[in-house]
């Protein structure tokens, strides 16, 4: 068979591992791979690599992806989607492996629903794919997130202080909880449920009056205040029509401290949690999905994605996998976040 393979989105660890898994599995089953540059632009613009186990040493600890990466839509290109199928068609390719978040997986949903090949590899950091447990890239951010914090408690305890930590996390709030949770933050804030500052600094208050001498507060970028208790600046949108977020530790931090009189302090690890050596878990992960995906392709198993269930790696269609993110549910949340006391 010959096979096409992207890196669409948002970087993340564990692309390379996937990429490696693919062009190793192709090795043992006699296929060609091919690798399309800067995710849909290079299907688009015919702009592509021959992939080999040569060209792919030493990229199984690396972050980021040899692919290169971009959001780019076929369907919000002019003659994109025509552009796509006539460069799948002039390379003779069987299927593409498309490895990426949402906005990737909802453009391979819909181009395979027009006829093109696509198979799914699921990845993102902030782990709000449906249908798997979990995607590439999210175990190695929660790790980084969660040293980060480990870190901001000793600070915190030398001068009494209240360290505001925003971490990735748009529209869900996963690394959010699990970093808070691992760190033993005492507030965490998820864009799943709606905050009241007031409540929290109480909280903080109540905290510091029994002698604790810090308090983490966990923020994920995406939060958002009860309506009618605090008021935010209107956010900038990109050229991809989405909210430019990211300062929403910064206003929490102020209005803590404004409201407790307890000094504060933000972190914002911003794309720190993008970038670097991907943790085991998510090599592992990249790896079996790599291989699940080319295994699928040989099993004519178009317009699906790989996932994870438990310890099995299953396949699911693309349309199950997007449409609706997968949101922290807010009584999961609560029943973890109830452990911690004042």
């Amino acid at each position: 068979m010959r096979l096409g393979v992207l890196t669409g989105g948002g970087d993340c660890p564990g692309l390379n591992a996937a990429i490696r898994a693919v062009v190793r599995k192709a090795e043992g089953t006699g296929d060609e791979i091919i690798g399309f540059l800067d995710g849909w632009r290079g299907a688009i613009e015919d702009d592509v690599i021959p992939l080999d186990v040569q060209r792919c040493r030493g990229i199984l600890p690396r972050g980021g992806t040899i692919l290169g990466t971009s959001r780019t839509n076929p369907f919000k290109v002019d003659d994109g989607v025509k552009k796509v199928f006539a460069t799948v068609e002039a390379h003779g390719l069987d299927a593409v492996l498309a490895v990426g978040g949402e906005g990737t997986l909802s453009a391979s949903r819909a181009l395979s629903e027009l006829g093109l090949p696509v198979i799914g590899i699921p990845k993102t950091i902030d782990n709000d794919v449906n249908a798997t447990d979990v995607t590439i890239g999210f175990h190695t951010a929660v790790q980084v997130a969660s040293e980060a914090i480990d870190r901001l408690h000793s600070t915190a305890e030398s001068h009494d202080r209240v360290m505001v930590c925003e971490v990735m996390g748009r529209h869900v709030g996963w690394i959010a909880l699990y970093a808070g949770i691992a760190a033993g933050a005492a507030v965490i804030l998820l864009p799943e449920d709606p905050f009241d500052i007031a409540a929290v600094g109480d909280h903080l208050i109540r905290r510091h009056q029994k002698g604790r001498f810090a308090s983490i507060v966990v923020v994920a970028e995406g939060a958002k205040p009860k309506p009618g208790t605090l008021e935010l600046p209107p956010p900038e949108i990109d050229q991809y029509d989405h909210e430019r977020l990211g300062g929403i530790g910064s206003v929490v931090a102020e209005e803590i401290e404004r409201y407790t009189g307890l000094e504060s302090r933000v972190t914002i690890l911003g794309h720190i949690l993008r970038g670097g050596t991907p943790a085991a878990f998510d090599r592992m992960l990249a790896t079996q999905f790599g291989v699940a995906a080319v295994d699928a392709a040989h099993d004519g198993a178009i317009g699906e994605m790989v996932a994870l269930h438990g310890t099995k790696v299953e396949r699911v269609p693309l349309a199950d996998a997007v449409g609706e993110l997968k949101a922290v549910p807010v009584d999961f949340a609560d029943k973890l976040c109830g452990l911690f006391s004042d």
